[in-house]
């Protein structure tokens, strides 16, 4: 390949976990425009067969449900793809949940394990077993939100998830540096989507970003020549805190 590879997406065999909402949902729409094969996973089927109707107007759309935190289920995935592909060329980790607004001392184990298991071990479950199915060229975007960096009182699980999923992208980008294999950390700041509701329900979501701002900035900086790579993508909403 040459150094201009990943100017053109046409035909790459893309998965995003979490597919079918908010972020994830933008993100594919995105890759549609570009003309790649998507693989959509997560676990509301309801909302997988909705996003995959819509998509399969423009593109190839494989559809599949998944939990990410479960490793039979995201082995079956990853059969699914090499029966269908026989590759993977772009994965976006994007698979995440939050929890309701507690102190350490309020929130219950169960809400911890939930959260722990889906956006840290989920991660590492679904990179594991996609590894096998990726080449040279290859892209990895692991969505860990600002809270990867910074830490909001009564979100202990989701911000001590996000700060070890940064542990894990940083040390699977070295990992993968010499296979040629890029890794790629988004950090997006408030972005209007649904886990608001869990969160922060009165949140204000004019001043946030709009998921399709985020999918932009992750397709331009997978586009870049094949030479260079973008290995943290922070973006905020220009309006600042909220």
């Amino acid at each position: 390949m040459n150094k201009n590879q990943h100017a053109s997406l046409r035909g790459q065999v893309v998965l995003i976990t979490g597919g079918a909402k908010g972020i994830g949902l933008a993100v594919a729409r995105a890759f549609a425009s570009e003309g790649c094969k998507l693989v959509l996973a997560g676990r509301d089927e309801k909302a997988l067969t909705k996003a995959g109707r819509e998509l399969a107007r423009d593109v190839e759309v494989l559809t599949r449900a998944c939990d990410v935190r479960d490793s039979i289920s995201v082995q079956e995935l990853m059969a699914a793809i090499e029966g269908k592909y026989h590759r993977l060329d772009i994965l976006i980790n994007n698979a995440g949940v939050g929890h309701e607004n507690q102190a350490v001392a309020e929130l219950a184990p169960a809400a911890w394990r939930e959260v722990i298991d889906t956006n840290l071990t989920g991660m590492f479950l679904v990179t594991h077993f996609a590894l096998a199915l990726m080449q040279p060229g290859g892209v990895i975007v692991n969505n860990l939100s600002i809270a990867a960096k910074q830490v909001f009182p009564g979100s202990s699980a989701y911000n001590a998830s996000k700060h070890g999923a940064l542990g894990l992208t940083n040390t699977l980008r070295e990992e993968l540096r010499e296979k040629r294999i890029r890794v790629i950390a988004l950090l997006p700041g408030a972005t209007d989507t649904a886990i608001w509701n869990t969160i922060w329900p009165e949140a204000p979501r004019r001043k946030m970003m709009k998921p399709e701002t985020v999918a932009s900035a992750v397709v331009s900086a997978i586009k870049l020549p094949a030479e260079s790579t973008v290995e943290e993508l922070v973006i905020l909403p220009s309006a600042g805190a909220l």
